[in-house]
């Protein structure tokens, strides 16, 4: 699929974009098939070099299903070649991002309280969580309670083999310590 999109150039914290006509398989820096026009962010919103767009080319390959993407139908727009594109809903783009769950957090909770049960009474939040919560729990007891059985399993070898370690390391300590009490014994002899 053909796509009308911008392709980044310029140095670190001064972009410029060609505004390109390619495949939509291709990177975004990548190759393109042809150069339709330029944009500059940095320059103020006033002046005409900021959007420079070859008109006609632009309605050829939209002719042909070149699709702009939503940054460029913007620009379009701007320029007046296409009408401009309804905004997007984000009522979050205000709220700063650390702010956002605390908000989000507070709305799921006044909408649990405000919202009314299938019979229209208020739903009494202290027995649908004793209600809910069981359910959860009876699970995780029941794993919690496999599970020691079974570390219970592995952890016996494993104190054994340490308790035939000792016994080992002593019966290999013995014959040494009879070794060197035996070779006092010898030397005395001699001398």
């Amino acid at each position: 699929m053909l796509r009308i999109r911008l392709s980044m150039g310029g140095v670190r914290k001064r972009p410029i974009y060609k505004i390109v006509i390619a495949d939509s398989r291709y990177p975004r820096d990548g190759k393109f098939i042809e150069k339709i026009g330029s944009y500059n962010p940095l320059l103020p919103k006033d002046k005409k070099e900021r959007i420079k767009v070859e008109a006609e080319r632009v309605k050829y390959w939209m002719s042909k299903g070149a699709q702009p993407t939503m940054r460029v139908s913007r620009l379009l727009g701007e320029v007046q070649l296409m009408p401009m594109p309804k905004p997007g809903n984000n009522p979050q783009k205000a709220i700063p991002k650390k702010d956002r769950k605390k908000a989000e957090g507070d709305k799921k909770e006044e909408t649990k309280k405000d919202a009314p049960a299938a019979d229209g009474k208020k739903p009494d939040q202290k027995t649908d969580a004793k209600k809910a919560e069981p359910k959860k729990e009876e699970p995780k007891a029941e794993a919690k309670k496999e599970e020691p059985k079974a570390e219970a399993k592995k952890e016996q070898p494993k104190a054994e083999a340490k308790k035939e370690e000792p016994k080992a390391e002593a019966k290999k300590e013995q014959p040494k310590a009879e070794a060197k009490k035996e070779e006092p014994k010898k030397e005395e002899k001699k001398a």
